[in-house]
């Protein structure tokens, strides 16, 4: 663990360093996110026009699961964005042969190689969404709240990771889809508002089948007090399965490479 922590480290630092060469980008990369949020808080507005509730959540409510949402992406455009369609190249092109003769797991190195950090802003902003929203609802958090909000954002993470890597790792036997990543950015995108506004099957599947449930609603629930404790050590237990189905699934994989020298 300490190895790897130390890995990370140094690619934190060598992709700080490469993208700092780039500052005239942070204003433009900026506005582009502040436009971002924008419009998402814009489309909340037009559906509470029509009605006071969506799917049970308030309008305060709703802000605080969009701050969430952007957080949860900003760390995503972060870290495993850059990373996961750079995995399908890479056997596309035969450049995987080289990660594997690197003298780090190959898992670990294709999530977190490469870095972005303007995407950090994205964090921020969602970070003060939050904020926002709990003084729109006139609560303040407790110090239970905060620990149970945190532990289910860290599950929701890795509940992230570990689908878009099983995902992901499907392109060693169907490397001619041009972009995987654009299934899991739908699945992602439907965490963007409550559960309980989905009807029918589509709410069954996101419930049961792809605990979209657990990645924006659990924290969000958490942080306002309504956390329950057996949800939130659901949570941290079906990130660490899913985690583990896709470590399994990748070292699977693994064995049915061929390599480019092969």
């Amino acid at each position: 663990m300490k190895r790897h922590w130390r890995i990370f480290c140094e690619f934190f630092r060598t992709c700080l360093v490469e993208e700092l060469e780039y500052r005239s980008e942070f204003l433009g990369n900026f506005l582009s996110s502040l436009f971002g949020i924008g419009m998402a808080i814009l489309t909340i507005q037009v559906f509470f026009y029509q009605t006071d509730n969506l799917g049970g959540w308030k309008y305060a409510d709703v802000l605080l699961l969009l701050g969430i949402f952007n957080t949860l992406q900003g760390l995503i455009d972060f870290a495993l964005r850059p990373n996961m369609s750079r995995l399908l190249q890479h056997i596309r092109m035969g450049t995987f042969d080289y990660v594997l003769t690197k003298p780090v797991d190959s898992m670990f190195y294709v999530s977190f190689r490469h870095l972005v950090f303007w995407r950090l802003i994205d964090v921020l902003l969602g970070i003060g969404l939050i904020i926002y929203a709990l003084i729109q609802k006139h609560y303040m958090p407790t110090i239970m709240d905060a620990v149970m909000f945190f532990i289910s954002i860290g599950s929701s993470l890795v509940l992230i990771y570990a689908l878009w890597m099983m995902l992901m790792t499907t392109s060693f036997w169907v490397i001619r889809i041009d972009d995987l990543s654009f299934v899991f950015n739908s699945f992602f995108e439907t965490t963007r508002f409550p559960i309980g506004m989905y009807r029918g099957w589509l709410r069954i599947v996101l419930t049961y089948i792809l605990p979209a449930a657990f990645i924006t609603s659990t924290p969000a629930l958490s942080l306002l007090g309504k956390w329950n404790g057996m949800t939130t050590i659901l949570s941290v237990v079906l990130a660490g399965l899913f985690l583990w189905i896709s470590r399994r699934f990748w070292r699977y994989a693994l064995r049915s490479y061929t390599s480019a020298s092969s």
